[in-house]
């Protein structure tokens, strides 16, 4: 048999309590109180609230509206439903008791079976309320499961398209998780406070490093005998090569007109096209020079050199962590932004990426 619901009754009459009780024993769990004080007592000893209170407005010490106010204060009484009871027969105090928060007003004395009739009605509601804060609930976390489901699904095959480009260059299909691993180790020490921790701050930081990932997806697209060369290009070989920054931002820009324009793609799709920039300007494929450069671009460009350098490639050996520090040292002003390049380096002298990173590449 299931528990009978608990109501608290609050009036200081002793004969009302009583009519109350005897009105209601039947049906509910009935605790009666003759104040405020008595009542925040219960609670604070009660783990559970009550279903339902039933309290007098005029009361000594605290009014009813009085106690209303500090039970919509507490977590854990804040949703019990308030039916007032008092004498008061007039329209201004029962829409002053209804505008506290009260959920009804009945009038002493009160009939029995009318009285019933409320509290059941407000407790149907309550458990209506209830239920459908638990279905709602409910969905909330079934839709969490399949949007994390479809978050994966996405970056997987977002991480699977870039990993495709860098795969049919090298065969080293951990390239674009180690390039995201350094772009993050940028992002992570840049100066709070500063110029480019600010804008940084406006970003969704963890779509951005996921971004990331598609930056040399234009690679798909220059021929083998180029990509694979064991070694140094010719200068149309060269050109062919360079186009990878345009035929990447073409592709994802392609993909946002198929689905709707996010950040995520926003950010893929400058990184893409601007990761060869140079600060001096002498980079490609737009020329661009200083902070005419996006930051993404800026940004991506040390974890692009920096993979480059200390792996393995078919025209060159891997080189030292040392010595490629030494190299993106040494472009401080020319190739690099002078500021990030001196928070990379510390970054990466205090905090050398792990060798096995490279192991056998």
């Amino acid at each position: 048999m299931p528990d009978k619901c608990k109501i608290v009754v609050v009036d200081d009459n002793i004969t009302i309590l009583e009519a109350v009780r005897n009105a209601l024993k039947d049906d509910y769990d009935v605790y009666t109180l003759t104040g405020g004080l008595e009542l925040f007592r219960m609670l604070a000893q009660s783990p559970v609230p009550p279903d339902l209170i039933l309290l007098d407005v005029i009361l000594p010490l605290m009014s009813g509206y009085e106690i209303l106010n500090v039970l919509k204060k507490d977590k854990k009484a804040a949703e019990v439903p308030v039916i007032f009871l008092t004498v008061k027969d007039d329209r201004e105090s029962e829409l002053f008791g209804l505008s506290q928060g009260a959920v009804d007003y009945v009038k002493k004395p009160f009939t029995p079976l009318l009285l019933k009739k409320r509290i059941s009605i407000h407790l149907l509601l309550e458990q209506q309320k209830n239920e459908l804060r638990e279905m709602n609930e409910n969905l909330n976390a079934l839709v969490g499961r399949k949007t994390e489901t479809i978050s994966r699904l996405q970056t997987a095959i977002i991480s699977m398209m870039g990993d495709l480009a860098v795969y049919r260059d090298y065969a080293d299909g951990d390239r674009t998780s180690r390039t995201t691993r350094l772009l993050a180790v940028l992002t992570d020490n840049l100066p709070a406070g500063s110029k480019y921790a600010e804008a940084v701050r406006r970003w969704d930081l963890p779509m951005f490093l996921q971004s990331s990932q598609l930056y040399d997806i234009g690679k798909i697209n220059i021929p083998d005998v180029i990509r694979l060369k064991p070694g140094p290009l010719n200068a149309g070989e060269r050109e062919e090569m360079k186009k990878h920054t345009i035929v990447g931002a073409q592709m994802i820009a392609q993909l946002q007109e198929e689905v709707e324009s996010n950040a995520f793609l926003e950010h893929a799709e400058v990184m893409a096209v601007s990761h060869h920039e140079h600060w001096n300007g002498n980079g490609y494929p737009l020329g661009l020079k200083k902070r005419q450069i996006p930051l993404q671009g800026r940004m991506v460009a040390f974890a692009d050199v920096y993979d480059a350098l200390v792996s393995k490639r078919p025209y060159k050996e891997p080189y030292s962590h040392e010595l490629a520090l030494d190299i993106i040292r040494g472009q401080r002003g020319k190739q690099f932004d002078p500021e990030l390049t001196d928070i990379f380096l510390k970054a990466m002298e205090n905090s050398p990426p792990h060798s096995s990173a490279y192991s056998g590449t």
